[in-house]
């Protein structure tokens, strides 16, 4: 155990509690919790990244507790009326497609890194999350303008996964006798 693979064990561990004071209605501590989980995800990849200990673990605990962490935010906000489903159901839909394209590709020798769609995907959802926990009323302009626009660059990254991947293993047609 090393310390990236901690920090990602704790977010999970952070999960339920996030849903429970989600579901409370306790902001202020929902809030801290899902700021603390998001920094054990930006600390754990900083360490990997910088020290080494890069496990087998963490490439695949990793993902799975950010997605379990920002997809619970998202599902316990739309069962309390903060965002709406369909904008939830197309997120986690993207995660689950670019995951399953992942798994597939790894297992075809090929690795899809994270591109800056998805980087900036990430950090619209963060922030969009931490903006429906905040506000109070998340109906106004500005947190639908947040929305709109996490929605669209959440689609726009799941496209860009699979064009990447579609580009990357072109097989050229064969030739026709002319």
């Amino acid at each position: 155990m090393n310390i990236p693979n901690a920090l990602t064990l704790s977010r999970i561990a952070l999960v339920p509690f996030l849903a429970i004071s989600l579901n409370q209605a306790r902001w202020d501590l929902a809030l801290g919790i899902f700021l603390v989980g998001m920094l054990t995800d930006v600390l754990d990849g900083h360490i990997a990244r910088t020290r080494g200990p890069i496990t087998n673990f963490g490439k695949l605990m990793d993902p799975i507790a950010d997605k379990l962490f920002v997809g619970t935010a998202f599902v316990s906000l739309a069962a309390m009326d903060r965002v709406d489903v369909a904008i939830v159901v197309v997120i986690l839909s993207r995660e689950v497609a670019v995951s399953g394209l992942r798994w597939f590709a790894k297992n075809r020798g090929v690795v899809i890194s994270a591109d800056a769609f998805g980087k900036a995907k990430t950090a619209l959802q963060v922030l969009t999350v931490a903006m429906l926990i905040w506000v109070t009323d998340p109906y106004l302009d500005g947190p639908l303008l947040l929305i709109a626009l996490t929605t669209a660059v959440t689609i726009m990254s799941g496209m860009s996964y699979f064009i990447s991947y579609a580009a990357s293993n072109r097989v050229e047609p064969a030739s026709t006798p002319g």
